[in-house]
């Protein structure tokens, strides 16, 4: 199965260094979404592993350009982190640390949606309507 357009899209524009969210708005039409919903479908788009595979196709021939590896940009964080830390500047030395383990893949962002109570209520509301329509039929 091949990515639709809007996908290949969206992987091109995170390819290119966009967050998640400005890719998908520039694929998608999202003038009327909120923040959140973008996120979510952004988010839901690059687990799809075609996508990623798209992403990372993208990717590489820029790396490889430019000799970054993850074994160099986990070197030089590293470097940055020691370099700090001699200095006694934790601050700087955390945040290095924390760009390691986010480039190695040790993190993982989450997002949390919060489903507005009065929308699930009227959808619970709605069905349980359903319900009695279709018993009284």
């Amino acid at each position: 199965m091949e990515l639709t357009n809007k996908q290949d899209k969206f992987a091109q524009g995170v390819a290119s260094g966009m967050t998640g969210a400005d890719a998908y708005r520039a694929a998608y039409s999202a003038d009327k979404m909120k923040a959140e919903t973008i996120h979510a479908k952004a988010s839901i788009l690059m687990k799809k592993d075609m996508v990623r595979a798209r992403v990372e196709e993208l990717r590489k021939p820029i790396l490889e350009a430019v000799g970054l590896t993850l074994a160099v940009h986990l070197s030089r964080l590293d470097d940055l982190s020691r370099g700090a830390e001699k200095i006694d500047s934790y601050g700087p030395a955390i945040s290095a640390e924390v760009s390691r383990g986010r480039a190695a893949g040790l993190y993982v962002d989450r997002l949390e949606v919060n489903v507005n109570m009065k929308l699930a209520e009227r959808l619970k509301d709605a069905n349980e309507q359903r319900k009695l329509r279709a018993r009284t039929d």
